[in-house]
């Protein structure tokens, strides 16, 4: 075929895709009108993870899966826009690594409202405010985002899916390296690169800012300056990048949760989130843990917290492979409640992609 039979296939093959995209999206509004009249969510994490899972696998390229998934994300970030008025609310500002995780999650085609904090992002899914909601819980350096944890023990809300997002950051400024006299970093990201700091910038006055963005904001408009940064911050404030991957971990991710109303239904590939208190006694933590044993769940992680409600006292946090509707699951945690004072499910939710 020469150039111009090649671009009359395209323009034909174009025409089919948006007949057929069309198609999908009026049954896809078709759904959300049965599912407004039944009382359910609109947003559907387990299907949407059935969904990326089979075009991957109808996938015969040279497109590759991760550009399939991400095509698909938009093609459903559009439909769930034409559903509903829908906002996800996330911790900001705006071009953080956690904008970046609701975005890979939603799609481009949703209003995001950007939060100071975490408690914001709690409060205004809590509300009504915001559909859904997006914050940090762990980093594969740093380990885990403790004010997270402490939010769930006051509130109602669920963890209705997962993002696991690979964090790169960049070295960004408007000057030549050699010139660079101040760093602008938060303290989450220096830790991820005080070697590559310690390395290469032992001499640079180092200063403390709120977010990755900020500090993008600020290299910004100096021009001895510079940031540690991720992409989108980089590209928001048009900072050149000097450098990229400077975390000391090559496997360095961060972990976000979605928080909303209800749990998702079981995929069967899914995590439950769990949190519970026990006696002061010698053995309670063995006797509470003991179900996960006896039935084989595996526990993926603990963590302990006070309960800033009286002294000496904890709240454990448990994730765990299984959904909290599985027979084994459901049994263990109902004899988890027989040795602690509070159980908990924080949520049901697919593994992460």
């Amino acid at each position: 075929m020469n150039l111009s039979e090649h671009r009359q296939e395209i323009d034909r093959i174009d025409a089919q895709i948006v007949k057929l995209l069309n198609e999908r999206t009026r049954h896809v509004l078709g759904i959300g009108e049965i599912k407004r009249q039944n009382g359910g969510e609109i947003y559907a994490p387990h299907r949407e993870r059935q969904v990326l899972e089979r075009i991957c696998k109808l996938n015969a390229g040279p497109i590759t899966n991760e550009s399939i998934r991400a095509i698909y994300r938009e093609i459903m970030s559009s439909a769930l826009a034409l559903e509903k008025s829908m906002t996800i609310a996330y911790l900001g500002p705006e071009a953080t690594f956690t904008h970046q995780a609701a975005l890979q999650r939603f799609g481009s085609s949703l209003h995001y409202a950007s939060q100071k904090t975490i408690a914001e992002v709690f409060n205004e899914v809590s509300k009504g405010r915001a559909d859904y909601g997006v914050v940090p819980v762990e980093n594969s350096t740093e380990g885990v985002v403790t004010h997270t944890l402490d939010m769930f023990v006051d509130s109602d809300l669920k963890i209705v899916s997962q993002i696991v997002l690979p964090i790169s950051h960049c070295l960004v400024s408007r000057g030549p390296r050699a010139r660079i006299k101040k760093l602008y970093v938060h303290p989450q990201t220096l830790a991820q690169c005080r070697g590559w700091v310690q390395k290469n910038f032992p001499n640079v006055e180092l200063i403390e800012t709120s977010s990755n963005a900020r500090s993008a904001e600020l290299a910004a408009a100096e021009k001895d300056s510079a940031a540690i940064a991720g992409l989108l911050a980089a590209e928001k404030y048009q900072v050149p990048v000097l450098e990229h991957d400077l975390q000391d971990n090559a496997h360095n991710v961060t972990r976000f949760l979605v928080l909303g109303r209800q749990c998702s239904p079981a995929t069967g590939h899914d995590r439950t989130s769990v949190m519970f208190s026990i006696a002061h006694e010698v053995g309670a933590l063995h006797k509470a843990l003991a179900p996960f044993r006896r039935y084989r769940i595996n526990m993926t992680k603990i963590e302990s917290r006070p309960s800033k409600r009286k002294a000496w006292e904890y709240f454990f946090f448990v994730d765990c492979d299984g959904h909290s509707t599985d027979p084994k699951v459901a049994r263990a945690l109902q004899q988890l409640g027989e040795h602690c004072s509070l159980v908990k499910v924080l949520g049901s939710y697919p593994h992460a992609e």
